[in-house]
Parts: C-alpha cells; structure tokens; sequence
C-alpha cells in the first residue's frame, strides 16, 4: 500500500533522531524530516504553513487558538526547560532579587515568546513579581529587525513596547538601555560590561522550583496543520506513536554506562540525580502526565492578555491522543 507522503520541521534532538536515521518509521507514513532551528520553523510555519507538521511553540500555538486556529497538536515535548537561568540582568540596574525586577525595564525577543511567559508567569506566583509591573522592549536578540511573528492585542495594563530598528537586547543590557532580559537563549553579552544572570545559583533554584511545584516547563508541542489532519485522522496516532519510540532509544542511550554515548563526563551522575527528584519518565510525553503543567501554562496565557479565555488543557490536543487502547 503506498505510503503518505508527510513533512515535518523539527530540531536535530537526541529524543527525535530515531525518526531521521529511520531506525523508527511512522505508520503509514514516508516522513520528509527537515532539521531546522526552532526560531526558523516558526517563522515558516506561522507565516506561511510550508509543512504538514512541525514542532511548534506552546505560546505561538495557543495564541493561534484565538485567531484562525489553524493547527491541532498531538501530546509531544520535544522542548522543555527550566528557566530561572534565562533571567538576565546588568548589575547597574539596581536588580539584585527577583522583586527588583518590579517597574524595571525589560527585554523579550518577542513578548508571546513561551520562555517569557513561563518566565513572568514564575516570577508572578513564586516571587511576587505581577506580570504587568514591568515595562517591556520587544526586538532581536541578536540580529535587529525581529518583531512578534503574531499580532498582539494586549490589555492597556501591559506596557509592550519594540526597540530601535538598528538595536538588539543583548547590547541593550550591557549598555544599561535595559535593565533585565528574559529569552531563551543566553545573551552574547553574559559575563561582559556587568551582564548577569539574576539567580547565581541556577540548578539549585530549580531543583527547589520543581520539588515545591513539580513543573518542568514545556516550551514545544508537535503540531499537525488542520486541514492535514481533516483529510487524515489517522495521522496524530501514528505521528504520536513514533515519537515515543524514538524518545524510548534516546532514555536507553542515554542510561548506557559501559562507554558514555554522550561527551559529558558526569552524565551518569546527573542521570541518577534526575531521576531521584522527576522519576524515570522525567520528560513524559502524553496527557495526563502533564495536565497540571498545562493548566499552570494556559493560566499564565491568560493572566498576561495572550488568550482570550482561559483554555482547558484536552482541548489543545487532537482527541485521538488523549487516550490508548488497552489489551
């Protein structure tokens, strides 16, 4: 029986590379794998649909729900990260725990950004920090000229705000133009002209943050394009199924002892201490095991003017992902 023909946008990850070297092969499917970084599949596929499916930011997603709700996703992470560390701040600035941030001037590559919303929806309930306190620049952080890949309509409260054409963010904090970023990804400028991070001792902050909340933040979800998915049902199952399998190889490599497969000196140890505090399954992919980090996500959507209404978590996810067969 001939195959599908499917393209799907998603990052070189070590829990996905089963799919590209076809060690895993996808139900009915003949997959075009296209190995982009994130920041261009969502521009491509935000502006322009160019793939069947792709990762997909979970803000960017969420977002679209209220807009032409062109996309529906299947329960697959392939991004997740803890984000104190993404806090960074100019020692200038007077910013010296988390409340300083409170009126402060603050850069975001773009403001619906999954990092900063985590970021601002943590410094919010476990800090005290509102989400509308600070006043934020939104640009490149890197390169000028970047600017909100979907259009913002934010409530009079929030202060939001693009920088200078010619400008970017990481230049901007070690100038003092800015007094804080959060991003997701680390500043050119750490280290440089009084850049800093805000929490120093950043693995310790998070392994208390996910022992008090037991949220390990979801950054990306697997989207389908909807008119993909209506002409083929099928799809999400057989989609959802293989990632699992790939993420399956990659937990064993990883777990291998007799001669590293990674070139980190210590990864048995960490692997072990991971375990200890997440469990086995530490980046579970499905449903039910990340309802409550869902919920904590579509409220910070909420609370900062990106959904019109708060969104139940089931609703995001095709339904023929949300639960199995049994034997």
């Amino acid at each position: 029986m001939k195959k599908l023909t499917l393209s799907l946008a998603c990052w070189d990850y070590d829990r996905t590379r089963a799919l590209v070297d076809g060690r895993v092969q996808v139900d009915g499917i003949d997959l075009i794998y296209h190995p982009l970084v994130v920041e261009e599949t969502f521009f491509r596929m935000l502006r322009y649909r160019e793939f069947d499916a792709c990762e997909m930011s979970l803000s960017s997603y969420c977002r679209s729900k209220f807009l032409d709700d062109p996309f529906i996703a299947i329960p697959v992470f392939p991004s997740r990260t803890f984000r104190h560390g993404f806090i960074f701040v100019n020692e200038q600035s007077g910013i010296v725990e988390a409340k300083d941030l409170i009126g402060k001037r603050v850069g975001c590559p773009e403001y619906q950004l999954t990092a900063p919303v985590w970021i601002r929806g943590i410094l919010q309930d476990e800090y005290g920090v509102p989400v509308d306190s600070p006043h934020y620049l939104i640009g490149g952080e890197e390169e000028p000229g970047r600017t909100e890949k979907l259009a913002l309509d934010l409530p009079p409260s929030f202060h939001v705000e693009p920088i200078g054409p010619t400008d970017t963010l990481a230049e901007m904090l070690a100038t003092g133009r800015i007094d804080a970023m959060y991003s997701a990804r680390v500043p050119s400028t750490l280290g440089k002209r009084g850049v800093r991070r805000l929490f120093p001792d950043v693995v310790a902050t998070e392994r208390a943050y996910y022992k008090k909340t037991k949220l390990f933040p979801i950054m990306h979800v697997l989207v389908i394009r909807r008119d993909v998915y209506a002409a083929h049902r099928w799809i999400a199952r057989a989609l959802y199924k293989a990632f699992e399998q790939a993420q399956r190889i990659a937990y064993a490599d990883l777990a291998e002892n007799a001669a590293l497969k990674t070139m980190l000196p210590w990864v048995n140890w960490e692997l072990a201490a991971t375990r200890e505090l997440m469990g086995d399954d530490y980046w579970a992919y499905g449903f039910e095991p990340n309802r409550h980090v869902l919920d904590t996500f579509t409220r910070y959507s909420l609370e900062q003017g990106l959904s019109k209404r708060k969104l139940d978590p089931e609703e995001l996810f095709a339904p023929e992902t949300l639960e199995a067969f049994k034997i």
